[in-house]
């Protein structure tokens, strides 16, 4: 609800309809009230207001009546009654005499703090809330308001004066002293604006009216100050002013920019803003110049041909007339400015340096030097270099900016354009694709006149075509995007010029050392010290990088191929980066090739397509950093293509790289039958006993996609290698785990724990904390799993593996879930099904999928489960390597849906499938997952003996007891009760005591016995 008294009292809902409010005396007590709003007011003011010098008896009564018909008008309990008088509770904000008395002061403040672009947008807020004349307030407070409203009206004329509006200003100057012809300022402003508009003749008349006003109005003369104004126009004194360019349209963005600038004022005389062409330096400056008090000059240096045209220029702007005769006698351009701006408070704006910058800079050390009152914004594709300088860099626009700049200007050229939820990625793509660039994603928004949003995104890959129909009225390098970028390669050396071009080869910039020996051009440290000086490269952290849009236009003036110098350094830095990937420094190595993902992936493709033998190198080289960094499929199409060249017979002593790019192509779930040769080869290579591998993590990485070896173990490792040995350890611990025998599986993977520590490895420390987090949660013990898993979470979240935080947040929410904490479990599987799709996982996927099917059958919703779970195992597709373990597992969830739609059949199948997924991956514990169900199916039959065996078996399987699962506990419960506890104890024990082979023949005739309908395990 808000309240309003500038202009007649009246109330507006939250909706902006209009309330009734009553009669005149309703009227005055709610303006009154509202005039100190959140106060109490006393009842004598009250009654005085309403009543005069004089109330009437029982006056006091009568305003009791008059608050009670307000009370029924506005919400309960908005007036209260106080013993010393009455209150409206409500904000004063809400009340537009308030809110117009802080904007008023809040303009004020910025005039004299030197800011008339913000007094100018504050006081026109401020003014736009009187709707008329003020009433029901008494004259006091009448007079009083009008006074702060002429006070705010000739504040924002002072400001649009500052802001050079002089012609603007001017007729409504007149209206004004019209209405109030004794009021001396806007009579002094008036002729200030005759005199800036060049209409001296009038401001002298002005002086001359009103001096007579006042001698027949009040019998006074005019105040020093009009006196001044009046001997200045005499003197024909220019008043200090702005030659700042008018803009046409609105600014966009720059704000943290623009208060940097005014930062640096406070404290320096030079500022320069840098950036490359069409990064919007000119705009920026001009709306500094908006926000200054005082006078500004604009000097568009653009035009100029000859730096030492430059102080003829800045005297032009100045309006000082050259008549020839100083220059004659001997006196340089430069002191004549000097001369002018000896004593004035002025702002030199001074566009576009960077083709003229030595005398530009020369001409700006001499000249703040001679006038200590003169500042100079300066604009320049490249630094000044000078002392006292300050840089200001525009960087690009950030997302928000640069889609708002887009939509403003696509608005203009196509009314009906807006930005939606339907093309807003289409906008951010383009914006994105143009480097944040404001003029590039002007050109691209003036396309909308032919071209629909798609059609200008799909065209980009040629964006010197796209946008090269720019203003008419434009600069000649601001016309189209070429231009823009031409203008500072014309201003590079033939030497910046070779290396510009050289380094488009790279993807995402280069370091130093990768510049000097891939480019190979002498000096290159200070050629790229010069092109980050010129804006055509940016530095950032000790990597060079060029907008995409430069890189375009440097791209075409590379004449040599550089590729193959490029592909053979990345090889080499990913060799030289392996050893350190599984020690302590592997994080700031995981960074270094982070930063050259780009280079490294552009390098492979080239040799896949170029030289088959290095880019199988690289497969050998790449995979352990994309393992780490979850990147695991990242080169699958570029592998298949390799090996659609090489066939299955790499080139000599490349068999291990040759399994490496196997894997490769693997994760990438290509079809299995058009891959058994390769896997054959590769299985071949990796069974055989011939020597050590040469690479430590080439068995690592063939057992996380094989799973555990079947008959012949793997290749030995590299000898006398400590990280091979804690991997051989810890694959053995695995081994144990998977085969029920978790004791020994618990002590191996604590040795291989410590060796990983040891080295600093964080993720051999990551895959030994998950697997000891695996035995404390069958176990059931659920403080170690905690401890363990979030040691673990800890080492992941600094890896940045995505594929294994998924894994961990799934394992936690596991674990949550079993313990009823459904929430939590649901927020981590949703966690990670976000991240798996970012990925793209299958198995991540099925994971999480299988995860929050779990979590809607313990809250009941069955159809919601069996969805999700079905949508997991769709994920398990048969590929080289196949999904067998997710598979169990999202077949067991299934099996018991079906049992709680009591569609025995079903579940039976179900077990029956997933027990053959777990064989296939060699995983005992889900075999014994699958047999507890199967004891269930048992139970639902009767049969209490059996489902004890099965449930004996199952421990067999396992290795331990079932434990930290409550279903499998109540489970065993009701089978007790079902078979007597002595039955129970035989059968059980029988099941406990089985060797793993006698257990799955037990399974697998209970399996046997579905399909055939009989079988005795008695």
């Amino acid at each position: 609800m808000r309240f309003g008294i500038l202009g007649g009292v009246e109330i507006r809902s939250a909706q902006g309809e209009s309330l009734p409010v009553g009669g005149p005396r309703q009227r005055a007590l709610l303006a009154m009230l509202l005039l100190d709003a959140g106060r109490v007011v006393p009842v004598e003011r009250l009654l005085d207001g309403l009543y005069g010098d004089q109330p009437p008896n029982g006056a006091t009564a009568a305003l009791q009546s008059q608050v009670s018909r307000l009370r029924r008008t506005l919400p309960d309990g908005l007036i209260e009654f106080h013993p010393a008088g009455y209150r409206i509770a409500v904000d004063r904000e809400t009340v537009d005499v308030h809110q117009f008395e802080r904007l008023a002061e809040d303009g004020a403040r910025a005039l004299a703090q030197g800011d008339p672009a913000t007094a100018a947008s504050v006081l026109g807020e401020a003014l736009a809330l009187w709707r008329g004349p003020v009433v029901a307030v008494g004259d006091a407070v009448a007079a009083r308001l009008a006074e702060l409203k002429h006070a705010a009206t000739e504040d924002l004329f002072e400001a649009r004066l500052a802001l050079g509006q002089h012609s603007a200003v001017i007729p409504e100057l007149r209206a004004h002293i019209e209405r109030h012809p004794l009021r001396e300022r806007p009579r002094g402003q008036l002729m200030l604006a005759l005199r800036a508009a060049g209409r001296p003749a009038e401001a002298l008349a002005e002086f001359d009216n009103t001096r007579r006003t006042l001698a027949d109005e009040l019998g006074a003369d005019p105040s020093a100050e009009l006196a001044g104004i009046h001997l200045a126009v005499l003197k024909g004194e220019q008043r200090p002013g702005s030659t700042i360019p008018a803009q046409l349209t609105s600014f966009v963005g720059r704000t943290a920019e623009l208060d940097r600038i005014a930062e640096l004022f406070t404290g320096t005389r030079l500022v320069t803003v840098t950036g490359p062409g069409g990064a919007g330096k000119t705009r920026l400056a001009i709306e500094v110049a908006a926000h200054q008090a005082g006078e500004t000059c604009f000097i568009d240096l653009a035009a100029l041909t000859h730096g030492a045209d430059i102080p003829q220029a800045v005297l032009t702007a100045l309006g000082a007339r050259d008549t020839g005769l100083l220059t004659a006698a001997g006196q340089d351009p430069v002191n004549r400015v000097i001369a002018a701006l000896a004593d004035r408070h002025v702002l030199l704006i001074m566009d576009n340096c960077e083709h003229v910058i030595a005398d530009a800079a020369a001409f700006v050390h001499r000249l703040l030097g001679a006038c200590p009152d003169a500042r100079v914004l300066a604009t320049s594709r490249e630094a000044l270099a000078i002392t006292g300088e300050h840089l200001c860099p525009l960087p690009s626009l950030p997302d928000q900016a640069a889609m708002q700049l887009f939509a403003e200007r696509a608005v203009a050229i196509s009314p009906g354009f807006h930005v939606t939820d339907q093309n807003a990625d289409t906008v951010r793509r383009i914006c994105a694709a143009l480097d944040g660039i404001p003029l590039a994603i002007e050109l691209a928004a003036a396309r909308l006149r032919a071209l629909e949003i798609t059609e200008i995104a799909a065209r980009l890959d040629d964006r010197f075509a796209l946008l090269s129909r720019g203003e008419r009225t434009a600069a000649p390098r601001h016309r189209t995007l070429r231009a823009a970028v031409e203008w500072s390669w014309d201003l590079l050396d033939p030497a910046e010029r070779l290396l510009a071009a050289r380094l488009t080869v790279f993807t995402g910039g280069a370091t130093l050392a990768a510049a000097e020996r891939v480019c190979q051009v002498p000096g290159t440290a200070d050629l790229l010290a010069g092109l980050v000086d010129k804006s055509l490269v940016e530095n950032a952290g000790g990597r060079y990088r060029m907008l995409d849009t430069i890189h375009a236009f440097c791209a075409e003036h590379l004449t040599e191929p550089l590729a193959a110098a490029h592909a053979r350094y990345f090889h080499d830095l990913a060799e030289q980066a392996n050893p350190h990937l599984r020690r302590g420094e592997q994080l700031e190595w995981l960074d270094r090739l982070d930063a050259d993902r780009g280079n490294l992936h552009a390098a492979l493709r080239w040799a896949v397509a170029n030289d088959t033998t290095l880019a199988l190198r690289m497969f050998g080289a790449f995979s352990l950093y994309w393992y780490l960094r979850g990147l695991r499929g990242l080169a699958a199409p570029l592998a298949v293509d390799l090996l659609a060249v090489i066939g299955t017979h790499p080139p000599a002593d490349l068999d291990e790289e040759y399994v490496l790019c196997v894997l490769q192509a693997a994760w990438g779930r290509l079809d299995a039958a058009e891959w058994q040769d390769h896997l054959k080869h590769a299985e071949e290579f990796m069974t055989s006993p011939r020597g050590a591998l040469r690479r430590a993590h080439s068995a690592f990485l063939w057992a996380a996609a094989t799973g555990p070896p079947k008959g012949a173990p793997a290749r030995p490792l590299l000898d006398d290698d400590l990280w091979a040995e804690a991997f051989t350890r810890l694959g053995a611990a695995i081994l144990h785990f998977v085969d029920g025998e978790v004791d020994h599986a618990e002590a191996k993977t604590r040795q291989a724990l410590a060796e990983f520590r040891e080295l600093g490895d964080r993720f051999g420390m990551v895959l030994a904390l998950d697997a000891l987090a695996n035995v404390a949660d069958s176990r059931g013990d659920g403080q170690a799993f905690v401890e363990v898993l979030t040691e673990a979470m800890d080492l992941v979240g600094q890896l940045g593996s995505i594929d294994d935080e998924v894994s961990l947040l799934c394992s936690r929410a596991e674990h949550l879930a079993r313990g009823g904490d459904l929430d939590l479990a649901r927020a981590d599987y949703e966690r990670a099904l976000t991240l798996a799709r970012r990925n793209g996982t299958l198995e991540n996927l099925a994971l999480a999928y299988s995860g929050l099917g779990e979590i809607a059958r313990f809250e009941g919703d069955l159809t919601t489960a069996r969805r999700l779970q079905e949508l997991a195992l769709s994920k398990c597709t048969t590929g080289p390597f196949g999904l067998h373990e997710y598979r169990a597992r999202a077949l067991i969830a299934l099996a018991r849906l079906a049992e709680l739609r009591d569609d025995v059949p079903a579940a039976r199948r179900h077990y029956d499938d997933a027990i053959r997924a777990a064989i296939a991956c060699r995983s005992l514990p889900f075999v014994a997952r699958a047999a507890a169900g199967f004891a269930g199916l048992a139970l639902r039959d009767g049969d209490g003996w059996l489902a004890a065996l099965l449930l004996g078996a199952g421990v067999a399987l396992k290795g331990m007891p079932f434990a930290g699962d409550p279903e499998i506990a109540a489970l065993i419960a009701d089978v007790r009760a079902l078979a007597g506890a002595e039955a129970f104890d035989d059968a059980f024990g029988r099941g406990t005591r089985m060797t793993q082979a006698e257990a799955l023949d037990v399974v697998g005739a209970r399996r046997q016995r579905d399909r055939q309908g009989t079988v005795s395990v008695r």
